[in-house]
């Protein structure tokens, strides 16, 4: 399954570095899939990823993706309270940006 919305550095890569574009869409399509761990746990875990690395713009847009994968708010409210855990008080404010749609 492609994930629903494409981060805009995907168009930019696929436009200026196609062969590239193509290697790592290759890489995330074979890893964000159904396996042992459900797509939707999968983008779950990217979200957490990017609260941690204080990427708000990446945390909404991937809230976003898990979303339409089915994510409840329940489980996207866990999600951003790992991170605090995890991250501490920046990546809570960070998190944060999972609520906005």
């Amino acid at each position: 399954m492609t994930l629903p919305n494409p981060g805009a550095w995907q168009s930019l890569i696929q436009e200026n570095a196609p062969q590239l574009y193509e290697d790592v869409s290759a890489v995330r399509d074979h890893v964000l899939t159904d396996g042992a761990l459900p797509l939707k746990v999968k983008v779950l875990m990217t979200m957490l990823c990017d609260a941690l690395l204080a990427h708000e713009e990446g945390v909404k847009n991937i809230a976003n993706r898990a979303r339409v994968v089915g994510a409840t708010e329940e489980e996207i409210a866990e999600t951003v309270a790992v991170a605090f855990v995890m991250g501490g008080t920046p990546a809570l404010v960070t998190g944060a940006n999972a609520f906005q749609k």
